[in-house]
């Protein structure tokens, strides 16, 4: 302890800076001497993000902070950007970062053809609005997003935000495809299976559209091998894993989407929220 506290301030503040944000906040404890230099803004800008200022400068409603280490916090807890269409959220441990594409961010196929798509606000969502399935038979959403966005040399995983109405139909009649592309690499390819929660009415729905062929449809995808099925979120919404990517040091655009465009039958009731990109531990 006598070593620490022989140690200039500086030089305590650079011990940290090679640290984590875990780290930087354990060692208050360690000593007086880390205690006061443990909350300093040349601490904790060491583990914002580097394009941190321009994150400020872009973000709605623009930020407030006092301190470094209150950015960082406020980061972790998440912000929107991009005029709302995107939301920034730092890693508490690790300080990496994460972005959800809005649904409005998403190429959904047709989506400003209000026969399909509906675009409508609901309480639960982050984002102003959220896409919702009307009636169509072809599906296809995609997102985009470049890894000098990301954390370098990080791998990620894409997720599929999104919820199935009670009166949803014709979503898990056949198997969906997700892919994921990294620049000019051939896609990663999947099955994925939008799964609701059984319901009379829909059943009595869709043996009215679809007859004999809901069985017969059920049956491929009940052979089609082992797919994704959407996972139950802690925000109440749920996520289909799209797939995964290095984010490596160069800039390169990543796209992932879902898309069934083989069933050639209707479906409705999918409430899209956006495409989750988050550091894969």
């Amino acid at each position: 302890m006598e070593l620490i506290s022989a140690l200039p301030e500086e030089c305590l503040s650079s011990i940290l800076c090679f640290t984590s944000p875990q780290d930087a906040c354990r060692s208050s404890a360690v000593s007086a001497e880390f205690h006061s230099v443990a909350d300093s803004d040349t601490v904790w800008e060491n583990f914002l993000p580097s394009d941190y200022r321009c994150t400020v400068a872009d973000s709605v409603p623009a930020l407030q902070f006092s301190s470094k280490k209150e950015l960082y916090r406020k980061l972790c807890d998440s912000v929107l950007v991009d005029g709302g269409r995107k939301r920034l959220k730092l890693e508490i441990l690790s300080g990496k970062k994460c972005y959800e594409l809005s649904a409005r961010d998403l190429s959904i196929t047709w989506g400003s053809e209000s026969m399909y798509w509906a675009w409508t606000s609901i309480p639960e969502s982050r984002f102003s609005e959220v896409a919702v399935l009307r009636t169509m038979s072809w599906l296809e959403i995609q997102g985009k997003i470049n890894t000098q966005m990301l954390t370098p040399n990080t791998k990620y995983g894409a997720y599929l935000v999104l919820k199935i109405s009670d009166r949803a139909f014709g979503l898990d009649l056949m198997p969906s495809e997700v892919s994921v592309q990294v620049g000019d690499n051939e896609a990663c390819r999947n099955t994925a299976y939008i799964r609701r929660r059984e319901n009379i009415h829909v059943e009595a729905i869709e043996r009215m559209m679809y007859g004999n062929r809901t069985e017969v449809l059920k049956l491929m995808v009940a052979t089609g091998g082992e797919g994704r099925l959407p996972a139950e979120r802690e925000d109440g919404w749920l996520e289909i894993a799209i797939g995964d990517f290095f984010s490596g040091e160069k800039s390169v655009e990543v796209k992932m989407g879902l898309k069934e465009v083989m069933g050639h039958h209707l479906k409705g009731g999918l409430i899209v929220h956006g495409i989750e990109i988050r550091p894969e531990n």
